[in-house]
C-alpha cells in the first residue's frame, strides 16, 4: 500500500503534479477479483514506466444519470471503493462527480482533454468491453487509435473467470442478495462487507435470547434474510470477534423493522461505535420460533454451527 495515496473528488482540484501515471477508468462496484486484475496491472506498468499508478471512478454512477431506471443498487460506498484500490497499490484516485455535462462528453474530448491533459497518462489498461463518452460512442479501438496519436498505451486486461464463473459486479450482487456469499467471496476475492455504526436495538436479545451488537441497515446491497457466519471488525480499534448474524425482522417477535443483529462468540470488552461486518457462509434462513427459549436453543445451534465453521477454516 502506497503511504503517498492521494483522493480527489473533483477533475478541477487535481494539482499540476498528477500524474504522469499508469491509469484505469471505470466503475469498480465492489473491487472484485477481475477489478483487481486491472489494479494490480496498473501498479505493474506504473512501476515500469517509473511514474504513478492511477483510477478514475464516477459518483453517482454513471447509470443513474442516464438511464436511471436501470440503475443498479451498488455494493461499496465511494469511500469504501477509494479504501480497497488503496489497498491494491493505487497511487492516486479522481472520483469523479458525474452529471449530464459529464454524460454529454464526446469521447474525443474525455480521451485528450481528460485522461491526457489532466491525469497525465501515459499507459491506458481496462477491460476488454471498456465503453465511454456520449452514448458510450467510445470503445477501445478509438481508445487504442488515439493512443498512438497521443502518446499513450494502452492495454486491454482480460476478464477474469473462477470456477467456470465470468465475474462481474451483477453477478456479485445477484449472489448476495440471494444469501450465497460464500459464492460472492469467491468471486469478490475477499468476504463481502458491511460496515455502520453500532444501533441502539429494542433490548429483546439482552432480555430473552443473547446480546447483540446491531448494525444500522443503511446499505444498497444487503443479504438475504437469514442467519450467517460472519467476523466483526471494530474499526476504530482494529479488534476482530468471530460472529454469527441474522439480517431479518425478527419474526418471533413480531417485528416488521429490518434489522442486522451480531452475537459475538468471544469476550467483549466495551461496546464499539463503528463495526465491519464479514459475511462468510451462510447458516439457515429466518423462521419464527415459538417462543424465546426455543430461538435461544436454536441461536447457540447456530453459534456451535459457527464455531466449527472457523475450527475447519482454520
Amino acid at each position: 500500500m502506497s503511504p503517498e495515496f492521494r483522493l480527489f473528488t473533483r477533475l478541477e482540484d487535481l494539482p499540476p503534479d498528477f500524474g504522469p501515471c499508469a491509469l484505469t477508468v471505470g466503475n469498480f462496484d465492489g473491487v472484485h477479483a477481475g477489478h483487481r486484475r486491472i489494479l494490480q496491472r496498473v501498479v505493474q506498468t506504473a512501476r515500469e514506466l517509473g511514474c504513478r499508478a492511477a483510477a478514475m471512478t464516477f459518483d453517482p454512477h454513471p447509470t443513474r444519470v442516464v438511464a436511471p431506471d436501470r440503475a443498479p443498487k451498488l455494493m461499496t460506498t465511494p469511500a469504501e471503493r477509494a479504501d480497497l484500490m488503496r489497498a491494491e497499490g493505487i497511487d492516486e484516485l479522481l472520483i469523479l462527480p458525474f452529471d449530464a455535462g459529464v454524460a454529454a462528453w464526446p469521447p474525443e474530448y474525455f480521451v485528450r482533454e481528460v485522461l491526457v491533459n489532466k491525469l497525465r497518462a501515459r499507459a491506458i489498461l481496462v477491460g476488454h468491453d471498456f465503453r465511454f463518452g456520449h452514448k458510450h460512442a467510445g470503445d477501445t479501438n478509438l481508445l487504442a487509435e488515439m493512443g498512438r496519436e497521443l502518446g499513450f498505451t494502452t492495454e486491454l486486461v482480460a476478464a477474469v473467470s473462477i470456477r467456470g464463473e465470468r465475474v462481474s459486479s451483477s453477478l456479485i450482487r445477484g449472489l448476495v442478495e440471494a444469501g450465497k456469499v460464500s459464492r460472492a467471496c469467491r468471486l469478490l476475492g475477499r468476504p463481502f462487507t458491511l460496515e455502520g455504526d453500532v444501533v441502539s436495538g429494542h433490548g429483546i436479545g439482552r432480555k430473552h435470547t443473547v446480546p447483540t451488537l446491531n448494525l444500522a441497515p443503511t446499505h444498497e446491497v444487503l443479504p438475504a434474510n437469514g442467519v450467517y457466519v460472519t467476523r466483526t471488525h471494530d474499526v476504530e480499534s482494529g479488534r476482530t470477534w468471530k460472529s454469527v448474524t441474522n439480517i431479518g425482522r425478527r419474526p418471533t417477535f413480531n417485528g416488521d423493522a429490518l434489522t442486522i443483529e451480531t452475537f459475538l462468540l468471544e469476550p467483549l470488552d466495551g461496546t464499539p461505535r463503528r463495526i465491519r461486518l464479514e459475511f462468510l457462509t451462510r447458516i439457515r434462513d429466518e423462521r419464527k420460533f415459538e417462543s424465546p427459549e426455543a430461538l435461544k436453543a436454536r441461536i447457540f445451534t447456530d453459534v456451535r454451527r459457527a464455531e466449527r465453521y472457523f475450527r475447519r477454516v482454520s
